[in-house]
């Protein structure tokens, strides 16, 4: 009878929440993942009911040692499926996955295993108290092919076949053997696929680094090289070939995990090496046999190992490093493949520190290049004793001080460019491999400070360096370029060092050659940039600083930065500054440092409003006509005189309105009494109020409703139009009135003038004639000179406000100057002054009735911008780049040139109390301050300068 089977559920007690809790912190420290609430079948799985069972039965190795324990559990615990054994090995992964490693802590209070050994595979088995990394490893059928996946799926678990006495069984065809996978052979071109390089040491950069400046002259970079190298095939058994295709990928490097390690299935061959007491014991029992003596009673009982017993030998890691220390030219070919691949798909993992010895072979492999360019086999001693040896031995210890020294007595051998034997171009091929492996695993700066403790890398850098100008080493010494510009932050170099001097030489020998130039001017100003040392740049020859000055004038951004980064640190020291002097053009330098200031920026300017634009007050009614402007529309037909008077008397304006009977009043007032003089009919009103229509598109006569004491009226109004402030005539020019003081005048006269005048000639002459009583000369329009005590009664006009005796030329000049100013303030005259010149004020762009906005235009200046640390997203952007690179250079000049001899010898000769500042930055002064104020982010940077400026 089948067992009584409950229904499975979570029961989320506090209890259960507790446990739930401790078990993800648990897995969080471990780095493992961690599943709450895993499901098995249509049922999530209490983890808290399943751990207490399983502790209860003796643990996790207890219960999957008893025969069907696990599916004992899922009956027990109603999680029984249709399918018993997949449901208990389920159950039992769960487990596993989740809390194995949790029991054996907590339980057994032991430290479970890691999780390469324990998560990352299979649940089958058990074992786990017990389980190591030395005597674990799984077999075949659990890691699928020798090999395990870095996601640590281990496949399903393989099913139980039914035994041969369970007859009719149905299970009978799960024995079957299956299909083996199709292989495709791998047929390998017979051509090379090594690219041929055609260019000289002087058109090559070298391939692009981690710095963001670099340029993508080698934009492959390992990549490429690590092609050609795998795929130019060479000889030797243990030379394994990579080709491109991802089917033909060595699956020992794609799949590894440094932090799961592969154990590749090797068959191991007894040779005299590996077994030699087995050979030993060959040859005694033949020895026996030639005696004439049975070989059965003489021959020891042995175990010899079974020829079909799989031996999980090295990792391809250790594999490869012992290779390349066993000196075996195939060993070396294969390992050194395979390190190119390895160094830049796994860089992030490769560390030297974790295989010694794998920087000092591939260093040696390097040392090798000596003997193919030079008679001379370099060799590394580390015997501290012995002071003088060949000239071939490097000092392991210290390095080797007169490196440079040996390699310029050296004999070059006689190589020809381009044309090179199998064994020659095989042997550089691996030279090239290894550099390029070093090169590769540099880029992580774990591997850049540990590889700097090494002094013969250093001596190798510079034997690479100093190799003859042949296209066929402008590879090596690129790479050697940018092991260098890795390895100097963690590195102290003297002015003596001879790997200073010779990156120093490459700025002089290969000037020509870009990616040269960029390479050694990082490597050069970023020495001991990670350590407490200061870098001092000292004997920096004067070529140097001439052709950095010089690249500075270049329109290269990565060429000027790196030649920033350089002046730096060079202006940093007092004595390089001294130095800088006497190099000459010192004037020149700052001068295009200032222009630095401005690289790449963007300028525009940006108004600021001070008073807002606001509407003038609306007057009661139109201005009375100008007599002048009169006359002229009284000599035009209806309706045109009508058009014309509303045109110079009204503007338009959406708010505002007029009533119907002021404004017709007002062409009354102004024309009726002419006309009727002259005989003609006035115009209708109802023909008056449709023509405002023509002349104003959006004005429209209506009927307004008001309320009022006597009750709701009838407004006849007219929207969109208002009463112009200054009347303007039939060009479009304003009328301004005249702000003279009457002298005499009734008390219902204006204490002004205030006729209205078309220009600033009319207004002249009608304040000289009518106001002053001076007669105009008519052929000159002048008044003649004389002296006499005058006042100026222009209104808020102080100057002349008390009788002063003048000549009459001097007053009417002010005068002028008045009317001149009056209609320079509104805007639309177009006049001849007094004088007979023209003004030709700015066309007005607001209505009469609105007062101009008041504003300030202030000028900007935006450069590079460096974004916040993503640390603290909210900060402000700062300044970078080479603006930031130019103001710190001129600040380390005006902070040091007052500290060096030359500035006393020139405060004595020229008696100039500022010195070489005052020299130097007299004329940039202004272009400084300029900066100051439209640069934002520079500003600061700036200001510190004057500020240094000023204190020296």
């Amino acid at each position: 009878m089948a067992p009584q089977v409950s229904s499975h559920t979570i029961d989320h007690t506090p209890e259960y929440e507790d446990f739930i809790a401790k078990v993800t912190e648990f897995h969080r420290q471990r780095g493992t993942s961690f599943d709450p609430a895993p499901k098995l079948g249509a049922n999530q799985v209490d983890l808290l009911k399943l751990f207490k069972y399983v502790v209860a039965h003796g643990g996790y190795d207890a219960v999957s040692d008893e025969k069907l324990a696990w599916r004992k559990s899922c009956e027990e615990l109603g999680l029984m499926t249709s399918n018993p054994p997949a449901a208990a090995f389920s159950l039992k992964t769960i487990f596993y996955r989740n809390l194995a490693a949790y029991e054996i802590k907590t339980v057994h209070n032991k430290e479970p295993p890691p999780p390469e050994i324990l998560e990352h595979t299979t649940a089958k088995g058990s074992g786990l108290l017990t389980r190591t990394l030395e005597n674990y490893a799984p077999n075949r059928r659990e890691t699928g092919a020798g090999f395990r996946d870095s996601d640590g799926d281990e496949g399903t678990p393989s099913k139980e076949r039914p035994s041969d006495d369970t007859p009719g069984s149905a299970r009978a065809s799960r024995g079957l053997r299956q299909d083996p996978p199709q292989r495709v052979i791998f047929q390998p071109e017979t051509s090379s696929s090594r690219a041929a390089r055609h260019a000289s040491g002087q058109q090559h950069a070298p391939p692009a680094s981690h710095s963001p400046h670099h340029s993508q002259t080698h934009a492959q970079g390992p990549a490429q090289h690590a092609a050609q190298y795998q795929q130019t095939p060479r000889g030797g058994a243990s030379h394994a070939f990579t080709p491109q295709n991802p089917e033909y990928q060595n699956a020992a490097v794609m799949t590894y995990d440094w932090a799961r390690p592969l154990m590749l299935p090797v068959r191991p061959v007894r040779t005299p090496a590996t077994d030699p007491n087995a050979f030993a014991e060959e040859r005694r029992i033949a020895r026996l046999r030639a005696a004439g003596r049975s070989a059965a009673d003489l021959v020891q009982q042995r175990n010899p190992l079974r020829a079909d017993k799989q031996f999980e030998g090295p990792n391809i890691y250790l594999r490869c490093m012992q290779s390349l220390l066993s000196r075996v030219p195939a060993e070396q070919a294969f390992a050194l493949n395979h390190l190119v691949k390895i160094s830049f798909e796994r860089g992030d993992k490769f560390r030297f520190e974790q295989f010694p010895k794998l920087v000092e072979g591939l260093v040696e492999k390097g040392l090798e290049v000596g003997e193919l360019f030079y008679h001379v086999e370099w060799t590394i001693t580390y015997d501290s004793d012995k002071d003088d040896g060949p000239i071939g031995e490097l000092d392991g210890n210290n390095g080797t001080a007169d490196i440079i020294e040996r390699i310029e007595q050296l004999v070059t051998k006689p190589v020809v460019d381009g044309i090179m034997p199998a064994d020659f171009s095989d042997r550089l091929g691996m030279i090239t491999e290894a550099l390029l492996t070093i090169r590769n695993m540099v880029m992580l700066q774990d591997n850049a400070a540990y590889v700097a403790d090494y002094p013969v890398l250093s001596d190798l850098l510079c034997i690479i360096l100093h190799l003859p100008k042949l296209e066929m080493t402008v590879e090596l010494k690129h790479f050697a370029l940018d092991i260098a510009e890795q390895i100097t932050p963690y590195l102290v170099l003297q002015s003596d060092d001879p790997l200073y001097r010779t990156l120093l030489a490459q700025l002089v020998s290969n000037s020509d050659d870009r990616g040269t130039v960029l390479t050694a001017l990082r490597a050069v100003g970023r020495i001991s940039m990670n350590l407490a040392e200061t870098n001092q740049l000292g004997d920096v020859p004067l070529e140097v600083l001439e052709k950095v000055k010089n690249w500075l004038l270049l329109n290269d951004d990565e060429l000027m930065d790196a030649c920033l980064d350089f002046l730096y640190q060079y202006t940093a020291v007092v004595p390089n500054v001294e130095t800088l002097i006497k190099a000459s053009g010192l004037d020149a330098l700052v001068s295009h440092l200032v222009r630095l200031l401005s690289h790449g920026a963007k300028r525009g300017q940006k108004e600021i409003i001070v008073v807002e634009e606001h509407r003038g007050k609306t007057p009661d009614g139109p201005i009375p006509v100008p007599d002048d402007l009169k006359a002229r529309l009284l000599a035009l037909p209806e309706p045109e005189r009508c058009h014309t008077w509303v045109r110079c008397f009204f503007e338009e304006d959406p708010e505002a309105q007029v009533t119907q009977i002021s404004i017709w009043q007002g062409y009354n007032s102004a024309f009726l009494d002419d006309i009727r003089k002259a005989g003609k009919q006035m115009i209708q009103a109802a023909e008056f109020i449709r023509s405002i229509s023509q002349v104003y598109t959006n004005a429209a006569a209506r009927i307004k409703k008001e309320m009022t004491p006597q009750g709701e009226v009838n407004k006849f109004i007219i929207d969109g139009i208002r009463p112009r402030l200054r009347p303007i005539n039939e060009e479009g020019l304003e009328y301004f009135p005249c702000l003279w003081a009457r002298k005499v005048r009734r008390p219902s006269d204006p204490p002004k003038c205030l006729r209205w005048l078309p220009g600033a000639d009319q207004m002249w002459k009608h304040i000289m004639t009518e106001h002053l009583d001076e007669t105009l000369d008519p052929s000159t329009g002048t008044v003649k000179d004389k002296t006499d005590k005058y006042v100026c009664y222009w209104s808020a006009c102080g100057k002349y406000n008390k009788p002063t005796e003048m000549s009459l030329f001097l007053f009417s000049s002010h005068v002028k100057l008045h009317a001149m100013q009056a209609f320079a303030k509104s805007g639309t005259d177009k006049a001849q002054t007094p004088g007979g010149s023209l003004i030709v004020p700015p066309k007005r762009t607001l209505r009469s009735h609105n007062t101009p906005a008041k504003t300030i235009t202030i000028r900007s200046e935006e450069t590079l911008a460096v974004l916040p640390d993503p640390r603290n997203p909210n900060g402000a952007p700062t300044a970078g780049g080479i603006p930031l690179s130019a103001a710190l250079v001129l600040r380390n000049i005006a902070r040091n040139v007052v500290k060096t001899e030359a500035q006393e010898e020139l405060v004595k000769q020229e008696d100039e109390e500022g010195g070489w500042n005052e020299r130097l930055f007299r004329a940039q002064r202004e272009r400084l301050y300029e900066i100051m104020t439209e640069n934002k982010l520079l500003a600061p940077h700036v200001a510190s300068l004057l500020q240094t400026i000023d204190d020296q």
